[in-house]
């Protein structure tokens, strides 16, 4: 295998030359792929059981807007992994920078590759249980050229929303999907 980098920005293109072994046990020729290195990330669903509310963000995403897709977004909280940062970590962080909230409680949804086609990028979801009592308004960090519109809406109608096919974000509806699997058991081993 040989790795290059071609591109080094905000983000950074590596190019890769490899071989890999076959479904019938012979080795590919060799094959050249470019690959997206965005680093991981680290997001969550805020959820409060007591009043069975979640809390998203809407935002607008540069990549939705070059795709042609409406470009704000309505998404869970999320942030990039730095170095020495567990995921964990992460969600707690962003909970406060994008929705002036804190989280008490996470419950691992899983960790999931996010375009393994063209990306090592992986994204660590989990539910946190929040108090949603005037959460609300404008948060994100300016210097980092956020402006992020927090959303409080009862689960109820966020699950609607998701059956309506109104998320296009994946980390939304993979996060929503769960919820709605897991919410009764949320709410029993969370409730006050």
């Amino acid at each position: 295998m040989e790795k290059s980098t071609p591109f080094k920005g905000y983000f950074q293109i590596d190019k890769y030359q490899l071989r890999h072994r076959k479904f019938d046990g012979g080795m590919t020729p060799v094959i050249s792929r470019e690959i997206f290195e965005r680093g991981h990330a680290a997001g969550a669903l805020l959820y409060d059981p007591d009043r069975d509310e979640v809390v998203l963000v809407e935002q607008f995403r540069t990549g939705a807007f070059a795709a042609g897709v409406e470009p704000w977004m309505v998404e869970v909280i999320a942030g990039i992994i730095e170095d020495g940062e567990l995921p964990e970590a992460v969600a707690r962080r962003e909970a406060r920078e994008e929705a002036g909230l804190e989280i008490t409680e996470l419950q691992p949804i899983g960790r999931f590759m996010v375009t393994p086609g063209g990306s090592s990028e992986s994204l660590y979801l989990y539910c946190g249980k929040i108090d949603s009592e005037g959460a609300g308004g404008l948060h994100g960090l300016t210097e980092e050229g956020e402006d992020i519109r927090v959303l409080v809406m009862s689960a109820e109608e966020a699950l609607a929303r998701l059956t309506a096919g109104e998320f296009v974000n994946l980390n939304a509806i993979v996060s929503l999907q769960w919820l709605a699997l897991n919410r009764e058991k949320l709410q029993q081993r969370w409730r006050s």
